[in-house]
């Protein structure tokens, strides 16, 4: 059972490692990222931030998308974690059990304009956020639990 899918471009770190696992009471990671099955060094500090007791997966977005879809991820409680909206994007159009997305990190760059502390976004961001926000696909924005979640299309109206 999917139980989160989060956009965040740091992917595994403490807040997303403990915060997010125990909150989820999640038994399994999946990061789905063609980005990172081509970086073995950031591949092995991952794997080193992985909680106690939780299985770490890695997979291509393909790969992602096809155990998804196989049901041989059913049996866990199943923390996603994708690193870009463009990732998530493409995954909520393969995966129809995908029904919310938890946008918690996106890093400032030049063309990107910041919506919440931590979220910044793209013109080509908010395009692919419009239309999964017209596919009735919750978006919203915490970075931790505890915060109130934030609905994204209202922090884009309200820029």
């Amino acid at each position: 059972m999917i139980k989160c899918v989060r956009v965040d471009h740091r992917l595994l770190h403490g807040q997303v490692a403990f915060s997010w696992t125990k909150f989820l009471d999640a038994d399994c990671i999946l990061i789905a990222s063609d980005n990172l099955m081509n970086d073995e060094l950031k591949m092995s500090a991952i794997r080193l931030a992985k909680p106690t007791g939780v299985k770490l997966v890695m997979k291509s977005m393909q790969d992602s998308i096809k155990a998804l879809n196989s049901g041989i991820t059913d049996k866990y409680n199943l923390f996603i974690i994708i690193e870009s909206i463009e990732d998530v994007f493409k995954l909520t159009n393969e995966v129809a059990a995908i029904t919310s997305v938890n946008i918690g990190g996106m890093k400032n760059e030049e063309d990107r304009k910041q919506l919440s502390k931590a979220v910044y976004v793209s013109a080509k961001d908010i395009e692919l956020i419009k239309i999964m926000s017209s596919k009735n696909i919750e978006l919203e924005v915490r970075l931790v639990p505890s915060e109130t979640k934030k609905n994204i299309m209202d922090l884009i109206k309200g820029e």
